[in-house]
């Protein structure tokens, strides 16, 4: 079976980027893992793993240095669009972000692009919700221990 078509779509700024260098480490029906290095060179990151929860609409990813440290998991407020006579995923980025650090300091990020996508018209309202009560739902997880679950997928699979 070839790999899926990997496409990561944001509404600010506004792009679709083909994932073509991302590698895929697994695949099933709920999550699909892969590793990657990032797509313009960095200082401070260098390359990651990022497992697509679909059903859930969280794609978490473990970000490191050249040296091969651990910076910080980064969880995106998703969703998708598959097509599967290309065997195509657009994964929509929905601006909401959480920022979990190895020393278990929490930190959401990009709220406020949420309100500008929807007054800008760029996300409609049943988005808007979704992606506010996806973020409510993943921090739920982080807050009642349940992130090491979302972990696993990225330590197992490489």
């Amino acid at each position: 079976m070839a790999d899926p078509i990997l496409y990561r779509k944001r509404l600010i700024p506004e792009e679709c980027v083909l994932l073509k260098d991302d590698r895929l480490l697994y695949r099933d029906e709920r999550i699909i893992v892969t590793a990657w290095n990032t797509l313009k060179p960095r200082k401070d990151i260098h390359h990651g793993r990022s497992c697509y929860y679909l059903q859930e609409g969280i794609k978490v990813s473990r970000f490191y240095d050249a040296a091969d440290s651990l910076l910080y998991w980064y969880c995106d407020i998703v969703s998708y669009d598959y097509y599967a006579e290309t065997d195509t995923y657009i994964i929509t980025d929905l601006l909401a972000d959480v920022i979990v650090y190895p020393d278990g300091f929490v930190k959401v990020v990009d709220i406020d692009e949420l309100a500008t996508a929807r007054e800008s018209g760029l996300l409609s309202e049943d988005m808007l919700t979704k992606a506010l009560l996806t973020l409510n739902h993943l921090l739920q997880i982080i807050y009642n221990g349940g992130f090491e679950n979302l972990q696993k997928p990225l330590e197992q699979y490489f």
